[in-house]
């Protein structure tokens, strides 16, 4: 162990950010212990694959650091680095038999034959193709190929393997079999392994930790039994296995009202927070309906071979329920929750805040839209000369540039369209989660601001919105 410290490599402040102002990852802070297997895990473009290749060395971070046993290696070339990377899409030469393809690099090392052929045979061991020397890339299987392109990896005896959505390519079956052999081979070999994917059932299986990333950031880092039981915010919640997510209060001690109705819970939050309340389908008890905390209507049942999920209406929110017994649709029904079946989280601030421009003639103006303001509302003592010209309490004349102007606008009181000319601002959605009575949805716009919106309709991920926020709806302030 070097320098004292049990962690093999710690990232330290990473930010990347490319020429075109984009910021794929921001004050990105990690560390990981020698012989841990740690999973990125977050959908497409979240940053998880552009940490990777700055660990390996294929991309210098913007700012911030990257240590490998305590030393300093930014800046080091992938190849001075004990590092290797297994890609998804395997990168074998087709035109060189598997002895070969895994002894490239090796040979590149100029190591005596009878070495390469000595540590090509262990590795083919390890990955359980032992005899496939001869074999021709072609004639492999999916998961054969990927094996030699871990192999191939191995080989090089590096101190940390990277694995870049390496079983992305291979069917069900053969991804859930590489996910047990990925485990043993961790375990056989006591290297570090940091591996990518966006599966969340690959990273509960094989992870000691989980990194769980959105928008270039951490949002939650632990072990996958604390990440899926006790997740830190509704994103993480949501995409960590399914949720049922609903706005509530507190209503006493270890008392929360959502859904309807007031279930007991383990989380001791003061009584009149505002709460987000996380309940997982199979820890609902389907009841008889005068025995239920909350009561609603079957509305669908699908059978998914271990167990029957089953939706029900309860006013206006929808909870879903995994269980081993069926229901019928428009059928009444009860439902139940133990205590430590709810989990709780604080309510996130999802105002809606953005700076509006001030223009010389002391008009407001948002992404070249003009907004009605009287600025000696907002502005403490201001007020105007016969001349049209702001003035401060002292009857000076105020510089406009100086002025930065807050407009704040709750996620309900924003609607979407996809008629681009009807908005005040457009943007892709990045984001959307369920919360029981409307979709939660982030939106990335043009200006590279993100929007919360509230909206009782099913939206795509990646559709292009307008976002129409009414005037009547906006709070000014003055920004500090």
């Amino acid at each position: 162990m070097k320098n004292g410290s049990p962690n093999i490599i710690e990232l330290r402040q990473i930010t990347k950010t490319y020429e075109n102002g984009y910021t794929a990852v921001e004050n990105f802070n990690l560390e990981v212990k020698r012989g841990e297997f740690v999973t990125f895990l977050g959908p497409s473009g979240c940053g998880k694959t552009t940490t990777l290749r700055m660990i390996a060395g294929f991309e210098l971070p913007t700012s911030g650091m990257i240590l490998l046993n305590g030393e300093n290696i930014t800046k080091l070339p992938p190849n001075k680095r004990p590092i290797n990377t297994v890609f998804q899409r395997y990168a074998l030469f087709p035109h060189l038999n598997i002895f070969d393809n895994i002894a490239f690099g090796l040979k590149l090392k100029k190591l005596p034959k009878d070495e390469i052929v000595k540590k090509v045979k262990h590795v083919l061991e390890i990955v359980d193709l032992e005899g496939f020397e001869r074999r021709k890339v072609g004639t492999l299987s999916g998961g054969q190929q990927q094996r030699i392109a871990i192999a191939r990896a191995l080989v090089n005896e590096p101190e940390i393997l990277l694995l870049d959505e390496p079983l992305g390519a291979l069917d069900l079956k053969m991804r859930k079999e590489m996910q047990l052999e990925l485990k043993n081979m961790h375990e056989q070999l006591g290297i570090t392994f940091i591996y990518v994917t966006h599966d969340q059932e690959e990273a509960l299986t094989m992870s000691d930790k989980i990194v769980v990333m959105s928008n270039g950031q951490i949002q939650q880092m632990g072990e996958p039994e604390d990440i899926y039981n006790e997740p830190k915010n509704a994103f993480v919640a949501d995409f960590i296995g399914e949720s049922n997510i609903f706005n509530g209060i507190m209503t006493g001690k270890l008392k929360a009202r959502f859904c309807g109705g007031e279930f007991e819970c383990v989380d001791d939050v003061p009584e009149g927070t505002l709460i987000d309340a996380v309940v997982r389908p199979e820890d609902v008890i389907i009841t008889s309906p005068e025995k239920g905390t909350i009561r609603g209507t079957v509305t669908s049942v699908i059978f998914k071979g271990v167990h029957y999920e089953i939706a029900v209406a309860s006013g206006k929110n929808e909870m879903v329920i995994q269980s081993t017994k069926a229901a019928k649709v428009g059928e009444e029904v009860g439902m139940c929750v133990e205590p430590d079946g709810i989990h709780i989280m604080l309510a996130e601030d999802t105002i809606n805040r953005f700076e509006a421009e001030v223009t010389k003639e002391y008009r407001l103006v948002f992404n070249e839209t003009e907004i009605a303001c009287d600025l000696t509302m907002v502005v403490p003592g201001a007020s105007f000369s016969a001349d049209g010209e702001l003035l401060d309490t002292h009857g000076d004349v105020m510089d406009p540039d100086a002025l930065k102007i807050v407009i704040s606008v709750k996620p309900e009181d924003i609607s979407m369209s996809d008629d681009k000319n009807q908005g005040m601002i457009s943007g892709h959605i990045i984001n959307l989660i369920y919360k029981g009575d409307h979709y939660s949805y982030v939106v990335r716009t043009d200006l590279e601001h993100d929007f919360i919106v509230d909206d009782e309709y099913l939206w795509n991920m990646d559709d292009y919105v307008s976002l129409i926020i009414p005037e009547e709806k906006m709070k000014f302030s003055l920004k500090k």
